[in-house]
């Protein structure tokens, strides 16, 4: 077998790191993307660690990649050690007191267009030390996995092993163009809508219904749960996207069902109107807005302040006409505490 050489074998640290982001990646392609770095360097760079370990660590075929036992053993017995550098790291960094460094964010796509980013530039020029660096996908990220510090997530509930901060409310509107409803008239009713075209997000291969309850049902305390009203609707179009429904609508297709944050341009320019407004839609989409990061015991600087900033920046909620922003009583700082934590069971 031929010998370690010492140069490699003197400062494997960081290799042993690039050996850690790949197998969470599972790709050359994507740890490189991870790390700032080219492909080649990545190889590089785990073959420098092979030739000091005196073994292979990875094997490699065409189509995968999946590490030999005993790469799985160092990913296994330094992830701990690497986790408390970086914990540690971040702790003496913000002792200078001065957010600093990047912040890396993930968003749904339409949240992220039509409502952080025209928000971004105030907190940048307030924070000139931090980098934001922002991922639009409206799939569910594993944070940790991916390097991300923080999520933005519009749903019913955020995972019971993170740390989430509730934003805001957020509720669905029934929307349509004034031209469309000037064709085929405007419902009274949910089961009206059966008798319309209807724009839609698509829920796997079930057949698509929406659900009501009267909006001043909902508020009664005290009382015996209204029974929901189902409507199955069929329409021209469908998309997994609520700015591609919102222009359907905006076109006259159809009525489309989305969440407030997506309807609320077009709203206030009176390219949309809201219909069955005695009526609030449920189940459709989340219900409130969260800053969501893994479980740490140590929250960055950088991290901190820039959940405080979205907690202010969204404490309104999204305010339609007719219903201001109080109306929604937002979960922002002043009715929520600043943060709680969700730990695994």
């Amino acid at each position: 077998m031929k010998m370690p050489n010492t140069a490699d074998t003197e400062r494997p640290w960081a290799d042993l790191h690039w050996l850690g982001v790949l197998a969470q990646q599972g790709s050359y392609t994507a740890a490189a993307q991870r790390l700032g770095v080219s492909k080649a360097a990545v190889s590089q760079r785990i073959a420098a660690l092979e030739r000091a370990a005196g073994v292979p660590l990875v094997q490699r075929t065409t189509r995968s990649l999946r590490l030999t036992e005993a790469g799985q053993r160092l990913v296994e017995e330094t992830r701990a050690p690497f986790e408390a550098i970086a914990h540690s790291f971040a702790g003496v960094r913000d002792l200078a007191g001065v957010p600093r460094g990047r912040l890396r964010i993930t968003a749904p796509v339409a949240l992220a267009r039509q409502q952080l980013v025209p928000r971004l530039p105030d907190f940048l020029r307030a924070q000139p030390e931090v980098r934001v660096e922002l991922e639009l996908s409206d799939r569910l990220s594993a944070l940790s996995m991916e390097g991300l510090d923080l999520a933005i997530r519009h749903t019913a509930a955020p995972p019971d092993t993170h740390v989430a901060w509730a934003l805001c409310r957020t509720r669905t509107v029934l929307v349509a163009s004034r031209a469309y409803l000037r064709r085929r008239g405007t419902p009274q009713a949910p089961q009206d809508l059966q008798a319309h075209d209807c724009l839609y997000y698509p829920r796997g291969t079930h057949q698509p219904a929406w659900h009501f309850l009267p909006h001043e049902a909902r508020r009664r305390r005290g009382e015996a749960a209204p029974a929901r009203t189902t409507v199955a609707v069929a329409g021209p179009f469908c998309a997994n996207n609520s700015e591609a429904l919102r222009d359907a609508a905006i076109a006259g297709l159809g009525i489309a069902l989305l969440p407030d944050f997506s309807a609320q341009a077009a709203l206030q320019a009176g390219k949309l109107v809201q219909v069955l407004t005695p009526w609030e839609s449920v189940g459709a989409f989340g219900e409130h807005i969260y800053a969501i990061r893994p479980y740490a015991p140590h929250v960055p600087r950088a991290v901190g302040v820039f959940v405080d900033w979205l907690r202010v920046a969204f404490e309104g909620g999204f305010a339609l006409p007719g219903r201001p922003a109080g109306a929604l009583k937002p979960c922002g700082r002043s009715a929520h505490p600043a943060w709680r934590v969700m730990r695994s069971r």
